[in-house]
């Protein structure tokens, strides 16, 4: 049985945590139509884990570090730009893996550094799986706390900064809780797949959805029946857990796609 192994139990209980987290920040993510952002701010984790293990400090620190660099760079890059986030996001997803590919020709332990490219979820260590917990549990405390506010500002920033929300110093908390959620993804799903566990669930259960709450509990339900069944599929066929999970992911939103269109031709 799969739930003998000890590694596969720490991956399905990494996987669940990680399902309630990304598809909460996804939705606020999608609904800004700034998708692309998961994207740029896992650019910046690899960096981020390059330079961890050039200068031999903890690579899931220094990439949460550049994430939030990044993150604020983005903000600061849109507001020059006239409010064009996808140059912004361009900018800083270019830099980051710029970065990350100069600085991963200096690492020694090129195995350790490609664990971070596609993850590596089934050799989570207990120290990490603390992390993972305490990551989780403050990244929903914050989604719950701040739940009008930023469901506010994804439907209408300008009408919420009118109504008198503090738009900038939610939009920081925001981005350090994506920071926060996208630095310890790249660890366990890879940095190179994150995005997808960011976006897919949240773009397919809008096609489902039929509220704000309802859209939230639909992607998290989405992302964890994707995960289990991803982390399944990758362990009796031998596959890249990380991989298999975005795969399926596509996969999911492609047939929901189909069947949508369907239904609504009729």
């Amino acid at each position: 049985m799969i739930f003998e192994f000890e590694f596969m139990r720490r991956a399905f209980y990494v996987g669940a945590l990680l399902s309630l987290i990304l598809p909460s920040i996804g939705t606020i993510v999608v609904l800004k139509r700034m998708s692309l952002i998961g994207d740029a701010l896992s650019h910046t984790a690899l960096a981020g884990v390059a330079l961890g293990f050039v200068i031999r400090q903890s690579p899931l620190v220094v990439s949460f570090l550049l994430c939030i660099v990044a993150s604020l760079l983005v903000g600061v890059i849109n507001k020059n730009l006239n409010d064009r986030g996808d140059i912004a996001i361009a900018v800083i997803s270019s830099l980051g893996i710029g970065l990350a590919g100069v600085l991963s020709g200096f690492i020694k332990n090129a195995s350790a550094f490609n664990a971070f490219l596609f993850g590596s979820i089934v050799s989570i260590s207990d120290a990490e799986i603390i992390l993972i917990t305490a990551i989780t549990i403050l990244v929903l405390f914050g989604v719950l706390m701040l739940y009008k506010e930023l469901m506010y500002m994804a439907f209408d920033e300008e009408g919420a900064r009118i109504s008198g929300v503090n738009v900038p110093l939610y939009d920081i908390v925001f981005v350090l809780l994506t920071a926060l959620t996208v630095s310890i993804s790249s660890r366990t799903v890879g940095a190179l797949i994150v995005t997808s566990l960011i976006v897919l669930p949240v773009a397919t259960s809008i096609m489902l959805a039929r509220s704000y709450k309802s859209l939230i509990i639909t992607s998290i339900l989405l992302a964890f029946c994707e995960v289990m069944v991803g982390l399944t599929v990758a362990y009796y066929f031998s596959l890249k857990p990380g991989g298999t999970i975005a795969i399926l992911s596509v996969i999911i939103f492609s047939l929901v796609s189909i069947i949508v269109n369907i239904f609504s031709d009729r």
